[in-house]
């Protein structure tokens, strides 16, 4: 049997020849295909002017300047959010490991090449991070160092949040991740009826026909105009696009949302390898982050890491996992992987310990429970229904989550990332 395994093995490897193939139909298909695409990047000034906008958009001085041109009060809270910074009103993460470990501090030793990120979603108002901030200071507890957004984009520009956030991230030093609009959503998606058939979105549904294009060219004015380098990807026409942009030298980034559907070690293979074929010649990819589907175990993230491992990606693509969910519209609950995460971080590089919802004992309890469906609701509906309050307590109950996590795995001697800039 193990020359049989030999013989197999050997009639999977990709013979040069092949390689050759596929460039050259690359090459043929650029009329057709690719065309369009250099159009929107041409549309934008080209791959140099791109970047050169998207790094002057996203510095923090211009983005204060145009929250100030306008008389944003978010400036107000920007400043108080960089003197508590300043100033070291944060705990320090040497002072957070006392606070939990008491006695056993001088005894506990970390590694920091297994440190697990914080993450939170979704941080939709900019005010919730402001609340956030104090209730931490306040309790001496952890921001996350990682945020996912999920607010329409448009919206968030109209009212500030967009600036505001974008120039928050800087502060605190935080890694984050916007959600395009274009995803469909407006009718042209025959699966896709409103976020009550948000099934649509499983297997990567949710880009039809010309849509790949309108989501490059949105990304580009975002990337150009406030500096978005990270956003949300979930169809595999528009992964391959943010592959093929990466590749021509535009500085974007994406992660993979559990809407993709990996959900296995074949199909993580599968995604890996194109990256791998896509990517720059210094081996970098678009790729940031893979966020599994909700239902994989620990042995398919084990697998999985292998795969990332042989290919090149362990320290530039993080495996993103849901440790806790919405409480209602995704998953069944009680729906709880803390104690999986415990085990697998002991083996597995660069996790992140995603908290989309809070515990479920508490959010249960609530009187307005947490619901993936509300990601879709507007900020006029939020203030017509009175949700606000509701919604900024479910977000502080997934920051609540994230402590929670991060004192599990401090108490264990695993190492948490926070927000790198306040927790010095």
């Amino acid at each position: 049997m193990p020359d049989r395994n030999e013989q197999y093995r050997k009639q999977l490897e990709l013979p040069v020849n092949r390689l050759e193939a596929v460039n050259s139909s690359i090459s043929g298909l650029t009329d057709k295909l690719f065309n369009r695409v250099f159009e929107v990047v041409e549309k934008h000034g080209g791959v140099d002017e791109i970047n050169r906008k998207a790094n002057e958009a996203g510095h923090i001085e211009n983005l204060l300047s145009r929250l100030e041109a306008v008389r944003s009060p978010f400036v107000e809270d920007l400043a108080w959010l960089t003197e508590q910074r300043d100033k070291g009103a944060f705990i320090t993460i040497n002072d957070y490991r006392k606070k939990v470990l008491g006695n056993r501090f001088d005894t506990v030793r970390f590694d920091e090449s297994s440190a697990v990120t914080l993450e939170i979603s979704s941080l939709h108002y900019f005010p919730w991070l402001i609340a956030e901030a104090k209730q931490a200071i306040a309790n001496q507890e952890l921001m996350p160092s990682r945020f996912i957004r999920v607010r329409y984009m448009k919206e968030q520009e109209a009212d500030n949040h967009l600036a505001a956030t974008t120039a928050a991230m800087q502060i605190v030093g935080a890694s984050w991740c916007e959600t395009l609009d274009t995803k469909g959503v407006d009718g042209s998606n025959v699966h896709l009826g409103g976020p009550d058939t948000i099934t649509g979105y499983f297997g990567g549904i949710g880009q039809p026909n010309d849509y790949p294009l309108k989501w490059i060219d949105e990304y580009l004015y975002y990337h150009t105009n406030y500096g978005t380098r990270e956003v949300l990807n979930f169809n595999f026409g528009t992964i391959l696009l943010a592959l093929l942009l990466y590749k021509l030298g535009v500085d974007i980034k994406c992660k993979l949302s559990v809407f993709s559907g990996h959900d296995n070690p074949y199909f993580i293979l599968w995604t890996l390898t194109m990256a791998k074929l896509f990517s720059r010649d210094d081996g970098t990819t678009a790729l940031t982050g893979l966020n599994f589907s909700n239902s994989v175990n620990n042995e398919t993230i084990e697998t999985s890491a292998d795969i990332r491992k042989a290919l090149g990606f362990e320290d530039s693509l993080r495996f993103e996992h849901h440790i806790f969910e919405p409480y209602l519209g995704i998953v069944r609950q009680p729906y709880d992987r803390r104690a999986e995460l415990l085990d697998l971080v002991t083996r597995v590089k660069n996790v992140s310990a995603k908290h989309e919802g809070g515990e479920p004992e508490v959010d249960g309890r609530r009187p307005h429970q947490s619901n993936i469906l509300e990601y879709f609701l507007k900020k006029e509906e939020v203030e017509a229904n009175d949700l606000w309050d509701a919604l900024q307590t479910g977000y502080l109950d997934k920051h609540a989550a994230v402590n929670n996590t991060a004192k599990a795995l401090t108490e264990k001697g695993i190492s948490v990332v926070a927000a790198p800039r306040l927790h010095l």
